[in-house]
């Protein structure tokens, strides 16, 4: 019941008129959006408008939440999403956006600094300087936003494990010995998987799988020429081909 009511709620908002503001500032943050076919612009915006309607956006640290931040932020959800078998009903988990206006410290943890985070129960928190400086810098595998939306895909089936739900009950196999290779590799400090991805995604296969999504989307065509098998699985899971999408149009 709850799912045919969100359906039906999604159908009302498609036929609401969009901000005209909505696709300037997403292009001017999002550059894959300015290459993108009318079909698939259509459609991203779509979500963007579901995903600042649905969500609830907390601002925190003495932060303003505007409009740029909560078009911005969803629009860097949808772009993991906008091929996903679930379209953006693979984020239906997630329920808050907790925004900082920078970089934050927990209360007991004050030599800790934290630019993002995701929780079991349907939050994130993000620091919005981390959300531009990731999106200012589109190829060097380091997008805040992407990280930590990347753990609400992996937490869908149940845990933070670097596993999220797949297209088909034939793929986890292959992931599995692929993605442990790889995460071996970078723990090991053995290339080229150390050319491709941060360190940091060798803590643990919940990183691993985020730390991999970053590259996915900011380095396609370095992770498709290094670690294939890595770029196949990706491919296949996000239903995309990035490094094919990335060049300009003629």
């Amino acid at each position: 019941m709850f799912g045919l009511w969100r359906q039906l709620r999604r159908k009302r908002l498609a036929r609401r008129p969009l901000p005209a503001c909505w696709a300037a500032m997403i292009e001017a943050h999002i550059p894959s959006f300015g290459r993108l076919d009318a079909e698939l612009r259509r459609r991203f915006l779509e979500y963007v408008r579901i995903f600042v309607s649905e969500k609830t956006f907390i601002a925190a640290g003495g932060l303003e939440i505007t409009e740029e931040m909560k078009v911005v932020i969803a629009a860097s959800a949808v772009r993991l999403v906008l091929h996903h078998r679930r379209g953006i009903s693979a984020l239906d988990r997630l329920s808050e956006i907790v925004v900082y206006p920078s970089h934050y410290r927990h209360p007991h943890e004050e030599d800790v600094i934290t630019f993002g985070e995701a929780h079991d129960w349907g939050i994130v928190v993000l620091s919005w300087e981390a959300v531009k400086h990731g999106l200012t810098n589109p190829d060097d595998g380091h997008d805040t936003a992407a990280h930590e939306l990347a753990h609400v895909l992996d937490r869908a089936d149940g845990t933070f494990n670097g596993t999220p739900e797949l297209r088909a009950r034939a793929d986890y196999r292959s992931w599995a010995q692929v993605m442990s290779r790889h995460f071996l590799d970078l723990r090991n400090g053995k290339n080229p998987a150390g050319e491709v991805l941060r360190r940091y995604g060798a803590q643990n296969e919940a990183e691993f799988f985020a730390v991999a999504t970053e590259a996915f989307f900011e380095r396609p065509e370095r992770m498709r020429d290094k670690t294939p098998d890595l770029y196949a699985e990706l491919m296949r899971y996000y239903g995309c081909d990035p490094a094919a999408d990335s060049a300009p149009p003629p």
